[in-house]
């Protein structure tokens, strides 16, 4: 189960984003009668996976993108889609004021009382990196007393060496299936992951049931930073 929030903002810069790292949560609130926003900064463009033999352009891929976005979002359930519409792999070249603002206005619209990002510094992509810092700064510039909780995804190498273990671990075996749908939604980044997903699964493999089992988050300490 996942607390009841007033309105839960998730920020990430690419489609399927949301599908690897939080998807079971936000299937759990949306369950719980929470309002969830999904604003995706871009469409994931310039995505590697084209398909062998290719199925997809550079001028194509972003269409098949928003789709499986629509799709992944529908899965979950989530009411409010935002499609920003900046550009793939140049997030973290883009004015810090103007990608803070935009963060702002999300914030100041929705009010929400959880959001959902990357750890910056924790995350590898630039563009993650880049999303993570403007969400940081913007909730930064609200009085303490106001600010919504701040839950950040973190998978580099040394984020449990530096961050310590993830102080939210989220069960969302009950809505594994939903999960496993917004993966597939986003077939064609993830078609060539999945089936060995769901062959570990299948063989109750751990690296595989991790999947669908549990989600893992750290509160953002500003104290630390």
């Amino acid at each position: 189960m996942v607390q009841k929030e007033r309105h839960v903002l998730v920020i990430f810069p690419h489609p399927d984003d949301e599908a690897f790292g939080v998807s079971g949560t936000i299937a759990l609130h949306v369950e719980n009668g929470t309002p969830v926003t999904y604003a995706c900064l871009t469409l994931g463009e310039m995505g590697r996976n084209m398909g062998n033999p290719p199925f997809a352009t550079r001028e194509s891929l972003p269409l098949i993108r928003k789709k499986e976005l629509q799709e992944a979002a529908n899965v979950l359930g989530i009411q409010d889609l935002r499609m920003m519409g900046l550009r793939d792999k140049t997030i973290e070249f883009e004015d810090e004021e103007k990608l803070i603002q935009m963060m702002t206005d999300l914030i100041n619209e929705t009010n929400p009382s959880l959001v959902i990002t990357f750890y910056p510094g924790y995350s590898v992509h630039p563009d993650h990196e880049a999303t993570g810092r403007a969400v940081v700064r913007a909730i930064e510039r609200i009085t303490e007393t106001k600010r919504p909780k701040l839950h950040c995804v973190a998978f580099s190498h040394n984020c449990q060496e530096e961050l310590g273990p993830p102080d939210i671990i989220v069960n969302i075996e009950a809505v594994k299936e939903k999960k496993m749908a917004a993966m597939r939604a986003h077939k064609s980044q993830t078609a060539w992951i999945l089936a060995d997903i769901e062959q570990k699964i299948a063989n109750n493999d751990p690296e595989g049931l991790r999947w669908v089992q549990y989600e893992r988050f750290w509160s953002y300490q500003w104290y630390r930073h």
